[in-house]
């Protein structure tokens, strides 16, 4: 693979990997720092709602004020990221359009903003890597279809838990075993019903979004990511929202294993989640049927089998993704992507809403996510969580019931919507 040497070959060549970043908050500001000690890659326009968080990044990262552009003007980005200025708009939109970058990350977690961003650098045959992992549980196998049409490049980002399951997913497999569990751990109990205000102290003291830390909280964020784990794997939660037991690490792999051999599944195959201390970590459970295998994983690990733990005892988010990046730009290689949906996040209410009442969207007191086969939530017309917010409720919801299409409407005029019944149609084969 060789990334770094090839980095190295562009930054020697005076060509450093170009790159935007559309959203510039906690996880885009952290991943520009990032890329800033990287050579051969390079941070060239930023996008955000408030141009002032990309002047501010931009500035904590030694640039200069007078280096700085912002600009909604396309001719004008374009001359100035030529010229060796760079650029921040408030126009996420501009970034695909742009000649001098060589991969977009979104990093936002609006599957609206997403969605737009993902469709239209494909459609300018530009990577685009997605740290926005709402998106893709949405309308991710639409986008990776058009990517593949285009010859262009989307992708989950490495670093998050998808694609740092991905990897130990495939590690397992090309080892000869069977994948009984993938697993992370959320380092915080659920409340499903918190709210902005609820967390908005705790959100400050660290540094967050408090749309974000909620999601988290309420379980949302967790759905999220495993809902992209299953459909990247094609593994599944074993029941509705996953069990999400509070184990701890020594017991992962007594836990996570079938019924049939002490654990809490009712079959192999499975995605799901811990309360117990082990997050930032990530795990694998897996099963080795021959003796010969089980003698070496003796004589290496000094475990006796026949199930097994594989453990990272971290996934360093933003940290970790200029590696998919370097991938998408110079390799044309994707870190995690889907063509089916295995698994959905279907949208639960956070209280009782009534008939008439618009929604908020994730991370809000309105909605939170839930995961559940893609084949069961079909079934019961269950709304995704991608495209509830700003839709309407049609009957009276209680706190805690599914939203469906008897008793809720999305909204039909956004973008993702309109995306999501095209990948629809696509997943139903075109009926």
């Amino acid at each position: 693979m060789e990334l770094v040497k090839k980095l190295r070959q562009r930054q020697d060549q005076g060509n450093p990997v170009g790159v935007g970043i559309v959203g510039c908050g906690q996880m885009g500001s952290g991943l520009i720092h990032a890329i800033n000690s990287i050579v051969g890659m390079q941070v060239r326009a930023i996008a955000d709602i408030d141009p002032q968080r990309g002047i501010d990044t931009f500035s904590a990262i030694g640039c200069s004020r007078g280096d700085i552009v912002v600009t909604e003007n396309l001719g004008q980005a374009q001359d100035s990221i030529k010229s060796g200025k760079l650029v921040v708009t408030s126009d996420a939109l501009l970034m695909p359009q742009l000649d001098g970058l060589d991969a977009n990350v979104e990093v936002t977690g609006v599957p609206e903003i997403g969605a737009m961003v993902a469709w239209h650098s494909i459609m300018n045959r530009k990577p685009i890597v997605m740290l926005n992992v709402e998106t893709d549980i949405t309308v991710g196998p639409i986008l990776s279809d058009l990517a593949r049409s285009h010859d262009t490049v989307y992708t989950v980002a490495s670093g998050d838990e998808p694609g740092v399951c991905k990897m130990l997913y495939e590690q397992a497999v090309l080892m000869g075993f069977e994948v009984v569990c993938l697993g992370k751990g959320k380092n915080n109990p659920i409340n499903y019903t918190v709210t902005t205000e609820m967390c908005a102290e705790e959100a400050k003291s660290k540094d967050m979004n408090p749309k974000m830390l909620c999601a988290f909280i309420d379980g949302t964020k967790s759905m999220v990511e495993m809902a992209a784990v299953s459909n990247a794997t094609g593994l599944l939660p074993d029941v509705p929202g996953m069990h999400g037991p509070k184990v701890e690490l020594d017991e992962l792999v007594q836990t996570f294993v079938p019924k049939s051999a002490g654990g809490i599944l009712e079959g192999a195959g499975r995605v799901d989640y811990s309360t117990g201390k082990i997050a930032p970590g990530v795990f694998a459970i897996v099963y080795a049927e021959d003796e010969r295998i089980r003698k070496d994983m003796k004589f290496i690990t000094k475990a006796d089998g026949p199930y097994y733990l594989h453990f990272r005892p971290y996934h360093l988010c933003n940290l970790e993704t200029p590696q998919s990046i370097a991938e998408a730009a110079l390799l044309g290689e994707v870190t995690v992507a889907s063509d089916q949906l295995h698994s959905e996040v279907v949208c639960v209410a956070k209280r009782d809403i009534k008939a008439g009442e618009q929604v908020g969207g994730i991370g809000g007191a309105d909605i939170r996510g839930q995961l559940h086969r893609y084949t069961d939530a079909a079934a019961k017309k269950a709304v995704p969580l991608g495209i509830a917010s700003s839709g309407k409720v049609l009957k009276d919801i209680k706190c805690g019931e599914m939203m469906t299409e008897d008793n809720f409407a999305s909204d039909d005029s956004t973008f993702v919507y309109r995306l999501r019944k095209m990948q629809d149609k696509l997943l139903a084969g075109g009926q």
